[in-house]
């Protein structure tokens, strides 16, 4: 297959030429999802979709991710694509022919079409190094599901030197098939864990005065967190603070001793997040406090804001309509509240991440398509075409012009 591109021409073409192999790909590694940071299935996937690529590898002790840097022919900037590798852990109920062979693993996030994306515009950018004005990056990156990945893959030192700049692309059911959206700044919010142990003393039902019950000192909890976020938190800066979980008891009569709450936190900046992080210790030591009981709080650092370069994000802005015409962009008017490991990268270097609409064919309303970490979720693979594009397109400008 002739990738070359001829002068004058973009990208579009070089990335129809490669959708039926990034569909193959796609499909392989969508029947055998691989949780966390060890994903050899995949990792071996990837290796053998750039062997014989002019490419040096890199790997690290601390997962099986990848980096494959392209040198062009001038040694100048160096842009990072990145692409997540992992799977979810839930059971796939779409029906498709190539569905999960794998029990309690999808890959219902897209982060299969975002590998089959990378390494089809590795192909790309390899056919046409000569264009390149400087080095590009490409990062196949496991655990971004929670496990940050990203963050692991740094402290390896496997992105050394850090790139001038650094794009990702992520797959979306609800958006209109072929658009890009994104928008400068924060794009999605930071994600803490939070847990919280209570601990009373048992009894009888009949005799709640002689036990200490944690359930209902559990419930006022949930209750006092809403309120502590809705009344100390401005809702331009916002969190938003989820309990998820709640367990406790063994059957009807028993007053248990212990209760367990469990949620996440999402901010927009570090000032927020902590906060909100403040207000929830002091909610629960006071609420504790109040009832006797004993309380455990812990909060489990999650990824960071996901924070778009302003200049990179206007950069891409003019590559997606340069490239596939005004109607391709749409500039987001909030933040989203979903977490990314991204997010670690782009403290880094300077970037943007943008999303990229899916939505099944013949969908008559794209807002109702199962979305994102559903265990329905399908997406139009052909977009990938427009994905493995704009990573070239993209990654060409920005080491012709910076940014």
């Amino acid at each position: 297959m002739d990738l070359t591109m001829a002068d004058g021409e973009n990208w579009i073409s070089v990335g129809e030429a490669l959708l039926p192999d990034a569909i193959t790909l796609r499909r392989a590694i969508h029947e055998e999802p691989e949780l966390g940071l060890d994903l050899p299935l995949t990792t071996q996937k990837v290796l053998k979709a750039l062997e014989g690529l002019p490419l040096e590898i890199r790997q690290g002790p601390s997962t099986t991710g990848v980096l494959a840097i392209l040198r062009g022919s001038a040694n100048g900037r160096t842009v990072l694509l990145r692409g997540d590798m992992d799977a979810l852990p839930l059971t796939e109920d779409t029906g498709l022919t190539y569905m999960s062979r794998t029990l309690g693993a999808m890959h219902a996030c897209g982060h299969d079409t975002h590998v089959a994306m990378l390494a089809g515009a590795a192909r790309a950018l390899c056919a046409n190094r000569d264009k390149l004005a400087g080095t590009v990056m490409f990062m196949f990156q496991p655990g971004e599901e929670g496990h940050h990945g990203a963050r692991f893959m740094l402290d390896d030192g496997l992105i050394d030197p850090l790139p001038d700049v650094a794009f990702a692309l992520h797959i979306s059911p609800n958006m209109p098939r072929g658009v890009f959206a994104s928008k400068a700044g924060p794009l999605l919010a930071s994600a803490d864990v939070l847990k919280v142990r209570i601990t009373g003393r048992g009894g009888h039902a009949s005799m709640p005065q002689d036990a200490l019950d944690p359930i209902p000192v559990a419930c006022e909890m949930v209750m006092a967190l809403q309120t502590m976020i809705t009344r100390t938190i401005p809702v331009g800066d916002p969190a938003v603070l989820t309990i998820a979980k709640i367990e406790s008891g063994t059957t009807n009569n028993i007053i248990p001793e212990t209760a367990y709450l469990e949620g996440t936190l999402r901010t927009l900046s570090e000032h927020t997040r902590k906060a909100a992080q403040e207000g929830f210790l002091r909610v629960i030591k006071g609420i504790a406090d109040a009832h006797g009981v004993r309380a455990e709080p812990q909060i489990i650092q999650g990824f960071p804001v996901t924070v778009n370069n302003t200049a990179a994000t206007d950069l891409a802005e003019r590559v997606a309509k340069a490239t596939f015409g005004e109607e391709a962009w749409v500039t987001m008017p909030a933040p989203m509240m979903g977490a990314e490991d991204f997010a670690y990268v782009l403290q880094k270097a300077p970037g943007a991440m943008a999303f990229i609409g899916a939505a099944p064919d013949g969908t008559a309303d794209y807002r109702a398509c199962c979305p994102l970490h559903s265990n329905r979720m399908v997406l139009d693979e052909t977009v990938m075409a427009r994905g493995i594009a704009m990573h070239c397109a993209y990654a060409q400008a920005a080491l012709a012009e910076g940014i």
